[in-house]
């Protein structure tokens, strides 16, 4: 056996959260109840994400265990030792009268502690259970959040840059539309040129591939795009990157009405009625309520699917300006109507996604935050070809 450095006791949560972080841990020792394999059982007839992890991991246990012994302990491909511990009655008998009853977190404490007694080594109870972990840090565990796929809000690629140039080479940018700089970029990253001299004085470019070259905005620049003018420079940028063909994957991000949806509505707008780039306009988003959900929805499926896409009916309805049913003359039909009878507009829910084949289409998937990674792997592994997916 290896020698061990730390010890990590591993709560249901984090197994369902993650199926692979029992192997996430180095070369340490890593500890699971035997009553997380009680819960796993529960969680895996689920048709979500957790029912799919709590399968993954019970698949993975069963293939570990024919190397050997889970209660004595495998060997793990990266050096570490995977062990699962049995929960005795008098274990549990040493946790305060209050903790004493039979339940999942109350056995998980009692592990932890039992084997905190049993070694000198650290002790690391690891759990997404807030409450959890005020138990195990009033029983002077060491407890710890499990937070290796987390990102932080300010580390997310923005997707922009500044840069200070010369006021030679501002002007050289704006007679020849593009310039050469010695900075590195990402290919498609939006950035700013400042000129040195009169820093009010700049200009907005496009990186072209990863050659340093700066091209101007020239999409952006027709105004407006299916009724929609940018207002501010992201909003250009982001207009300039939708409206691009080469661009066939775009992520937006921002605050709550930064208008994330009705650029990329515009924009599918002009692609596929307009320019006709692409043969239809789909798109979808998630059906999550906000607060206590009402119950079922009567009528067909478009029926039901109205109050969770009225969101989306909204952003057509400023862009084909049949939002005010009092102008004259009064417009009787909406817009999109005329657009969905013509295959060319079609809005559904992500529920139905699976196994489709999605070709030449320009796809907005909506209030994305609210999927879980499988779910956006999902969706991106549908695009066919020539298929922009914003």
């Amino acid at each position: 056996m290896n020698v061990v450095k730390k010890i990590f006791v591993l709560d249901t949560n984090v197994l369902l959260h993650d199926p692979n972080a029992m192997l996430s841990f180095g070369d340490n020792e890593v500890v699971l109840p035997i009553t997380i394999i009680e819960e796993l059982d529960r969680f895996k007839k689920q048709i979500e994400a957790i029912g799919r992890n709590a399968r993954q991991v019970s698949r993975t246990l069963d293939k570990l265990s024919k190397k050997g012994s889970l209660t004595q302990g495998i060997d793990l491909d990266n050096g570490g030792i995977l062990k699962v511990a049995l929960c005795e009655p008098q274990i549990l008998q040493g946790l305060p009268p209050e903790l004493e009853r039979d339940l999942g977190d109350n056995a998980i404490l009692a592990v932890a502690i039992a084997t905190k007694k049993q070694c000198d080594c650290q002790v690391i109870l690891v759990s997404k259970d807030t409450n959890l972990r005020i138990k195990a840090d009033v029983l002077g565990l060491k407890t710890e959040d499990y937070e290796t796929n987390k990102v932080k809000l300010d580390e997310l690629y923005t997707g922009t840059a500044e840069i200070i140039v010369s006021s030679e080479k501002l002007e050289k940018f704006y007679k020849k539309g593009f310039t050469v700089l010695e900075e590195q970029f990402l290919p498609n990253q939006a950035v700013t040129l400042i000129d040195e001299m009169k820093t009010a004085h700049t200009a907005l470019g496009i990186c072209e591939g990863n050659n340093g070259k700066i091209v101007n905005l020239h999409k952006s620049s027709l105004s407006p795009v299916s009724n929609i003018s940018p207002r501010n420079r992201e909003q250009r940028f982001a207009l300039e990157l939708l409206l691009q063909d080469s661009i066939q994957l775009i992520t937006l991000v921002g605050k709550a009405g930064t208008g994330k949806t009705l650029l990329a509505l515009a924009a599918g707008v002009e692609k596929v009625a307009n320019e006709q780039s692409y043969n239809q306009l789909l798109i979808s988003r998630p059906i999550m309520p906000m607060g206590r959900d009402l119950g079922y929805l009567p009528g067909e499926i478009k029926e039901k699917l109205t109050p969770w896409m009225q969101p989306l009916y909204d952003n057509l309805d400023l862009i084909f300006d049949t939002q005010d049913m009092r102008q004259k003359p009064r417009h009787w039909r909406k817009g999109y109507e005329e657009l969905m009878e013509l295959n060319l507009l079609k809005i559904e829910p992500l529920t139905y996604i699976r196994g489709r084949t999605i070709a030449k289409q320009f796809l907005i998937v909506d209030e994305a935050q609210n999927l879980t990674p499988h779910e956006v792997k999902t969706i991106l592994t549908r695009a066919g070809d020539n298929t922009k997916i914003v």
